[in-house]
């Protein structure tokens, strides 16, 4: 079991090298001169030197390269070039919006899909199993901004028991904190419950139809214990999978949900910083989302081992 968890993480290490090389490219690869894009057509020569005096574009490339890295150990993850902030605390006062509204639609998600994915696939070919297959195909097919102002449309204006839009953070007021997220929260759901519901039907089907499912029954074993035990713990790999991936999306920025419901994520400063042209805030951005994919990822191999003990092998 150590060794396959040593293994998985030393996987990790070339693939942050690869993506912190490509974020550190993303810059110096843009056609046209960045310091000419960082000040804007009516800049001057001086203001253009300065500018890649500043950024140490006069440096050769590798010389660029080893300085950048260094400054990520040192966790420097550069500064803003519009606000002058540094870039590192920029994103740490918008990452836990995101991170709140994103651990409550994963729980969410969790409790509504899999319970649907299990009741579908124990009744395969009945009307609760094309219900279920016909709310995925839906929630699949409706634009997210739409399903978060029909929503606001019906919550908020109509019956007026939720607020509109805004945040407040769980720490200073939880009731606050979970009337102003249950819409942003349910409209991201739904489609997170369309895919975990389909996914947890299409395992257990495959499961169920297994000689150990079926000497259970015949044992007189319960069939709840059945579903969830023997069979769901069984198909857990691909559920699992499909969970982690959702949450490292939604930790990635939800940039429509926020927009709709003005929350201060990670999302909105990501939309910020693309139309002010900040290429540092952009970089760190990319390089904390693709970290935290890869880190999700690993989290996900190493919990494939608890449920199938042949993964370690």
């Amino acid at each position: 079991m150590i060794g396959y968890i040593f293994r998985r993480i030393l996987a990790v290490v070339p693939v942050m090298l690869i993506v912190a090389v490509f974020v550190f490219l993303l810059l110096r690869l843009t056609p046209g001169d960045p310091a000419a894009i960082l000040a804007g057509d009516a800049a001057t020569p001086a203001q253009l030197e300065r500018i890649r005096t500043s950024l140490g574009l006069n440096e050769p490339i590798y010389v660029q390269f080893t300085t950048w890295v260094d400054q990520l150990m040192h966790g420097n993850l550069g500064i803003s070039l519009i606000s002058n902030t540094p870039v590192a605390q920029m994103i740490g006062q918008r990452i836990w919006p995101t991170i709140n509204i994103a651990i409550l639609t994963i729980i969410l998600s969790v409790a509504i899909a899999v319970p649907m994915g299990v009741v579908a696939a124990w009744r395969h070919r009945t009307w609760v199993d094309y219900a279920v297959m016909s709310f995925s195909v839906l929630g699949f097919s409706v634009p997210v901004f739409v399903i978060g102002y029909v929503l606001i449309k019906f919550f908020s204006i109509d019956l007026r028991w939720l607020p509109v839009q805004g945040y407040t953070p769980p720490s200073q007021d939880f009731g606050k904190f979970l009337s102003r997220a249950i819409l942003p929260c349910l409209t991201l759901a739904t489609i997170y419950v369309a895919l975990i519901a389909r996914m947890t039907r299409a395992s257990l089907l495959e499961v169920l139809g297994e000689d150990y499912i079926r000497t259970a029954r015949a044992k007189g074993v319960k069939e709840r214990v059945v579903l969830f035990r023997h069979a769901l713990s069984n198909a857990a790999v691909p559920i699992l999978t499909i969970i982690g991936t959702g949450f490292a999306l939604l930790i990635g920025g939800v940039v429509v949900t926020e927009s709709v419901f003005n929350i201060p994520g990670v999302g909105r400063l990501t939309v910020d910083a693309i139309l002010a042209r900040d290429y540092p805030v952009i970089q760190g951005i990319i390089l904390l989302m693709s970290g935290t994919y890869v880190f999700i990822n690993l989290l996900i191999d190493l919990s494939y081992s608890f449920f199938d003990p042949r993964i370690r092998y």
